[in-house]
């Protein structure tokens, strides 16, 4: 099952279970994907957006609620830091699992193997490299610095 159609399914239940921040979120979702779906037909592909598209979409809608989090905790409105971790619940439902540090650490030895990656030149195909294979299971701005590092 593709996560688009997960997503609509999820949608429905929400609606059948009158959860009205869950269905909030999801229709976020719904309407994030649906851009992402006009703007692709305007660049000549007419299926819209896959799965990587997808998940590429649900990272970004994550990371952007963590930094109202924050935001919202230095504001001292906790109550709003609350519900955008409610929604980060939410959104993350449809993520694949995270890579723990030992698991990110190995991928990063892998795909540098991979690309054959000697100096820091060659970060660009070790990040593609990551990025092909482990797009919404880990934080690609903590991996940077880490790639940077090792090839430094």
């Amino acid at each position: 099952m593709q996560l688009r159609d997960k997503v609509n399914t999820a949608l429905k239940q929400a609606m059948k279970d009158r959860d009205a921040d869950r269905l909030s979120t999801l229709r976020l979702i719904n309407a994030a994907i649906k851009d992402r779906d006009i703007a692709a037909r305007g660049e000549g592909r007419e299926e819209g957006v896959g799965d990587d598209d997808v998940l590429a979409i649900l990272g970004k809608m994550v990371k952007q609620r963590q930094e109202s989090v924050r935001a919202y905790e230095e504001g001292g409105r906790i109550d709003l830091a609350e519900q955008e971790r409610t929604e980060i619940g939410y959104i993350e439902e449809f993520l694949p699992r995270q890579l723990s540090d030992e698991e990110v650490a190995a991928a990063v030895e892998e795909a540098m193997a991979s690309v054959g990656a000697s100096s820091i030149r060659d970060m660009g195909k070790v990040m593609g490299a990551l990025k092909s294979r482990y797009t919404g299971q880990m934080d690609f701005g903590v991996v940077g610095p880490m790639v940077k590092a090792k090839l430094a």
